[in-house]
């Protein structure tokens, strides 16, 4: 075979042959003594590339090639074309001046490459921001207590209360099964007790800390634990001071339990066996609020102390009472982190409470806890800087001197505006020594109790909603409608418009900004 040329070309008629897959020419022929001249080719047809040339020339040289090449040069080929069908799918197509670029790649970079291709293919959505932004012509909704005011603050704290939770953490139900609040994650319990100690204004030392899904939760599991344990007894009776808490009513009776029921204003209440609920600083009013029924031996009290932080009132005492309800809501801002928590004194109280939340929610969600103990931490190192902040005279942001500066400008802008229009007025400003500041400091409610003191207008909610503006009217606080709850907490583009439209209303004038009364059926 070695003297033969298989595949050496052949012209025949001017036509251009070639053996196929290595197999021997049915016509073999040497190749000729003289090439051809420039004639011969014009006559022959248009001349072969120089690719094709050198090609045909190492065939020449190389001989026939053997069928383990073909074997390995296909499965090399198909192999390549694989991995590129692979890549194709998992990631975009390469430009164009890459295409003869060849890279090895592992399985695990081929894993790697695939990830990344599906999280920037991934279509992610912004978490939302609450209510929409208002304009001058917007209904402002003022109706609910959403702390959106504190925005303003956490966006300037950069990463110190930003928590990443890897996806295997926080998976079990539990958290310390050595507590009587199992589900509390320690570093909570840690972060609530720290916080007190700073502000001072409540005791924890001999106290259980719980957690539940707001202090909502922990006041129905409150009511539960504090109710009669015979299945025979009447339910307990629930009160509180009037303008209470509109809440308190709504949830006491939403399950119509045969534990307990609502039975209104604690100054008219008459009977022997209660729950007093003390809400201070008071909600919707602000004032400072002690129990009106402690002389009676069968009652038993709940104080709510949502609102007792140094941006609302001076903290003058230790709080020290038997149950204490708080939360991060009005606390810190974050409302929809949805996380309270109780310092109970008593044990048995708090394993029935802790019962209670464990029947209802099977415990309280850990990524929440975990995030409100970061932002609690935060708000603790603006007045405890860790050392090496203190040596390098770094300062963390303050939250507490944040809310009583915007308080203080928010009331100052609320009294102008009320006085300005000549039909509203608001209760007397009150104040005293703080203790957490070291200062004499006036009370600036996280609500408003506004009264209307038109002739024509006895119920004020209803008044203020043709205007626009909704608010919550006094008669769901067990008061007067001629008032109204008025939020102090939104963001601040709500309230100024708020305040601008106040102060337009004047004694005897049924229209403000040009809109009227009956606008409200439009809207």
């Amino acid at each position: 075979m070695a003297a033969f040329r298989v595949g050496a070309r052949a012209v025949e008629g001017g036509r251009f042959q070639a053996n196929g897959g290595g197999m021997a020419s049915s016509r073999l022929q040497a190749p000729p003594k003289n090439p051809p001249n420039r004639e011969e080719v014009a006559l022959r047809g248009k001349p072969r590339s120089n690719h094709l040339a050198a090609a045909a020339k190492l065939r020449r040289r190389a001989g026939p090639m053997p069928l383990w090449r073909v074997a390995v040069f296909v499965s090399v080929a198909l192999n390549v074309a694989t991995l590129a069908l692979l890549l194709y799918h998992y990631a975009a197509p390469p430009p164009p001046h890459h295409h003869h670029q060849h890279s090895r790649l592992t399985a695990s970079s081929e894993g790697s490459l695939a990830a990344a291709a599906r999280r920037e293919d991934r279509t992610t959505m912004a978490p939302s921001t609450g209510k929409p932004a208002v304009t001058p012509d917007s209904v402002i909704n003022l109706d609910h207590g959403d702390p959106t005011m504190f925005e303003a603050f956490w966006r300037e704290t950069g990463d110190a209360a930003e928590l990443v939770i890897p996806g295997w953490q926080t998976m079990s139900y539990f958290s310390d099964v050595t507590n009587i609040c199992w589900f509390l994650e320690p570093e909570l319990d840690q972060q609530v007790r720290r916080l007190h100690r700073t502000v001072g204004n409540a005791a924890v030392d001999g106290y259980h800390v719980l957690v539940g899904t707001g202090s909502t939760q922990l006041f129905m599991a409150a009511l539960y634990a504090l109710s009669p344990a015979a299945a025979s007894a009447e339910p307990i009776s629930v009160v509180s001071t009037a303008p209470y808490y509109s809440s308190y009513p709504a949830v006491t009776d939403f399950l119509r339990s045969g534990l307990f029921r609502w039975a209104g204003d604690a100054s008219s209440f008459e009977g022997d066996d209660y729950i007093e609920l003390v809400c201070s600083p008071n909600n919707p009013d602000g004032t400072i609020r002690e129990a009106v029924l402690a002389s009676k031996p069968g009652g038993k009290t709940v104080h709510d102390l949502a609102y007792y932080w140094p941006q609302y009132t001076a903290i003058t005492k230790k709080a020290d009472h038997d149950i204490m309800l708080f939360t991060v809501s009005k606390s810190t801002g974050h409302a929809g982190t949805r996380i309270g928590w109780a310092l109970v004194k008593d044990r048995a109280i708090a394993e029935k409470m802790t019962k209670f939340v464990e029947l209802n929610t099977i415990g309280v969600s850990k990524d929440s806890q975990l995030r409100a103990a970061k932002v609690l931490a935060a708000v603790s190192d603006g007045y405890e800087p860790s050392e090496a902040d203190a040596r390098v005279g770094a300062r963390a942001p303050r939250l507490f001197d944040f809310g009583r500066r915007k308080m203080v400008e928010r009331w100052s802008m609320l009294r102008a505006a009320a006085a300005a229009s000549g039909i509203f007025t608001l209760p007397e400003e009150t104040s005293g020594f703080c203790n957490f500041t070291n200062e004499t400091a006036a009370t600036n409610p996280a609500f408003a109790w506004l009264r209307c003191d038109r002739e024509d207008v006895d119920d004020c909610a209803s008044f203020l909603r043709g205007h626009k503006i909704l608010t919550r009217s006094g008669a769901q606080f067990g008061a007067d409608p001629r008032y109204v709850r008025v939020s102090m907490l939104d963001r601040d583009d709500a309230f100024d418009i708020f305040v601008r439209r106040l102060s337009s209303f004047k004694s005897g004038e049924g229209e403000a900004d040009g809109v009227s009364t009956a606008i409200w059926e439009h809207v």
